[in-house]
């Protein structure tokens, strides 16, 4: 879990680990927001998860909307943790994952031929939505793994 903290002598960001318990249904609400691409903050005293669109990643979210949330986070940064989404390369990888232990070989072909193409991430999203049963195993197994 990592906490971002302004260096306020250089306006660097730095990386800080910390370790926290949160209640299994946090940690279920933090992965569901984090993978629907929302940027997650949990407050440990109050154990309120606060959300944000990841506007980097999404330049079609009005800021507008968001500005009180973003104004509290702001203020208050230091009372938030904030949960990063998992990059991409970890995120083939526990694709690959999946693909292994898929013991349907022409779904399994499917899936690697989709990695192997550009926008494995695009090509791998469309195989599982047409892959009947796959599609909940792969739902199932990310929720795990993430």
């Amino acid at each position: 879990m990592q906490k971002r903290v302004e260096n306020n002598y250089k306006g660097e960001l730095t990386k800080l680990s910390v370790v926290i318990k949160i209640a299994d249904s946090n940690v279920k609400e933090i992965y569901e927001y984090s993978d629907s691409g929302m940027k997650c903050f949990y407050n440990p005293k109050s154990t309120e998860i606060t959300i944000l669109p990841d506007f980097d990643n999404n330049p079609y979210s009005n800021e507008e909307l968001w500005e009180e949330v973003i104004e509290e986070i702001n203020s208050n940064f230091d009372k938030y943790i904030e949960f990063e989404r998992m990059p991409s390369n970890e995120y083939f990888r526990m694709m690959e994952g999946f693909i292994e232990i898929i013991e349907n070989p022409e779904v399994q072909k499917r899936l690697i031929y989709a990695l192997c193409q550009p926008r494995p991430f695009h090509n791998f999203r469309y195989e599982i939505e047409c892959s009947g049963d796959f599609r909940q195993k792969w739902f199932d197994f990310k929720e795990v793994k993430y």
